[in-house]
């Protein structure tokens, strides 16, 4: 396996392109090896693997787990995402800064978000199915989340592609906002 890692402007959020096969039956993409990845400096043990399917519009997030957190491999397998990571680490120069790419199938890109951070995306075409992987157990207890409209983020959520207004859950309609959880972190 043969990947490409870029570093992004926050501290270890990365950008993954493993290389893609391509010919007139379609592709071959090897989307995880755990040796080809500790080769590439990234030696987290996934333990965990998610699949969600949503509907254009949909807005997921912006989630995080608490103590001990997860790591998150993300890729999107059918259809567009704008995805988003924010910087939640306190000590960190980029505390509170976010970045974001448009991930689909096509080139098979994924984003590695370590621990530190709260991961958001919105659904770009008619349906989209993202996987990830995780490196801790899904926990309720641990689960956390800040407003992915808060004004103090400013994330540049792409609505204008999905007619507006987002898709959203009743918890992600709740969750604090930056203020409030910086502040909830004493």
């Amino acid at each position: 396996m043969s990947l490409i890692v870029e570093q992004t402007p926050l501290e270890g959020l990365l950008i993954v392109k493993p290389k893609v096969f391509r010919d007139a039956r379609g592709f071959f993409v090897e989307s995880y090896n755990r040796e080809s990845f500790a080769k590439a400096g990234i030696t987290t043990e996934f333990v965990q693997d998610n699949h969600s399917q949503s509907a254009i519009g949909t807005l997921r997030g912006l989630h995080f787990q608490t103590v001990p957190g997860q790591v998150k491999l993300i890729r999107c397998t059918r259809g567009r995402i704008w995805d988003v990571a924010v910087d939640i680490r306190p000590q960190s120069p980029t505390f509170g800064k976010h970045f974001g790419l448009e991930l689909t199938p096509d080139d098979c890109t994924m984003l590695y978000i370590p621990v530190g951070f709260a991961h958001g995306f919105l659904v770009l075409s008619d349906t989209a199915e993202v996987q990830y992987k995780c490196s801790n157990v899904y926990n309720p207890v641990t689960e956390a989340g800040v407003a992915w409209n808060d004004p103090d983020l400013n994330v540049p959520w792409p609505l204008d592609q999905v007619g507006g207004a987002p898709l959203l859950s009743e918890r992600d309609t709740g969750n604090a906002s930056f203020a409030d959880w910086k502040k909830s972190k004493g």
